[in-house]
């Protein structure tokens, strides 16, 4: 039988939860509680790097390994993160509707003074969505709780046209580049 390392996820996200059990990778749920803002302007990619290393040291205890990650869409060089309310929610769908907008998720493992921090990027083309359906989705719950609005896996994934990269990096966690490197970190995914 071989003994798996306990993994911390720093994320009180119930779909990063799912796609780790998913993969069969046992974890412990400990969120971050840290501020989401930058502390002067990035890009993207710097962006969600810097938030996942900062969540994953919030939450490190020593011996620990430490998954932490942050996700958001990128138009134009403009990080859009989760919408406040329904105003927000449509001034996005009608940014990204008949777009092609990228979808960036930055990961950090930490254990000790252990660190690998990585960015996995994904393209999405959005249909022209009719305004019928960017209010109807916009009246849900789902829009939220997610960078960009939308959620692919859900009602959201209806304004897709296409994507190229990582469907799941789009759902928030990219599990195939995650699972390689936890490996190295002594945790390996459990098909049983």
């Amino acid at each position: 039988m071989i003994t798996q390392h306990s993994l911390i996820l720093a994320s009180a996200s119930p779909r990063r939860t799912e796609l780790l059990q998913q993969i069969g990778v046992p974890h412990t749920i400990r969120p971050a509680d840290v501020l989401e803002e930058a502390p002067y302007p990035m890009a993207a990619e710097e962006y969600v790097m810097y938030l996942s290393r900062k969540k994953a040291r919030a939450v490190a205890k020593p011996g620990e390994i430490v998954l932490a990650a942050d996700t958001v869409v990128a138009l134009d060089q403009q990080i859009l993160e989760k919408p406040a309310d329904q105003p927000a929610a449509l001034e996005m769908f009608r940014l990204l509707s008949g777009r092609t907008h990228e979808v960036v998720t930055g990961v950090t493992l930490l254990q000790d003074e252990r660190e690998e921090t990585f960015t996995v990027t994904t393209t999405v083309r959005f249909c022209e969505i009719p305004e019928s359906w960017m209010l109807s989705y916009a009246a849900t719950d789902e829009p939220y709780d997610k960078a960009g609005g939308y959620g692919i896996q859900g009602k959201g994934g209806l304004f897709v046209e296409a994507i190229d990269g990582d469907y799941y990096n789009v759902v928030g966690l990219p599990i195939n580049p995650i699972s390689r490197r936890l490996e190295a970190f002594g945790i390996e995914p459990m098909f049983a």
